[in-house]
């Protein structure tokens, strides 16, 4: 993820503002919050201004994930891209089984745990297969971003190091 991270402010970096650079990497799918936090560590921007441009770029796309995710799958299956649908279900469904038996508490953990494959665009596509409310979904996806925000920036602006030191 660094090197994809790296490459992106790279690239915007001659024509576009840090802020800017920091909320596309957020809006990102695969990236999100967690590859805006290290593009925001790259590029010196104030921990607190960071946090809250991921925390916006990352939970924009998330309702229309949860509206439209089975709409355009539907769709998407009878098009060139059946393999892509299927390889989203298969991923998705292995990952259903430990949410749908906590239903909102395991949305949330599994979106607040930055690991590779959780996050909120996977989150709300899960929801959605699974039938979740809207508002539930949108609360747990809200609330675990905010707590994946917070522990990246522990990590990324050495936050955690700085309270070892005390």
């Amino acid at each position: 993820m660094d090197q994809i991270v790296k490459n992106i402010v790279e690239g915007l970096s001659a024509t576009s503002s840090n802020e800017l650079i920091i909320f596309i990497v957020s809006v990102l799918p695969v990236l999100e919050l967690r590859g805006g936090i290290l593009a925001a560590g790259m590029l010196n921007v104030d921990m607190v201004r960071a946090f809250f441009i991921c925390l916006t770029g990352t939970l924009l796309p998330i309702p229309f994930i949860l509206l439209f995710a089975r709409q355009i799958l539907n769709w998407l299956r009878n098009t060139r891209f059946v393999k892509l649908v299927h390889r989203l279900e298969n991923k998705a469904e292995q990952k259903i089984k430990s949410i749908e038996k906590y239903k909102t508490f395991g949305l949330f953990v599994f979106v607040a745990v930055p690991l590779p494959g959780t996050g909120a665009w996977t989150g709300a596509l899960i929801a959605a297969l699974i039938g979740m409310r809207f508002r539930h979904a949108m609360l747990s996806i809200a609330a675990g971003t905010l707590t994946a925000g917070i522990i990246m920036c522990f990590i990324s602006y050495g936050v955690l190091g700085k309270v070892w030191q005390l």
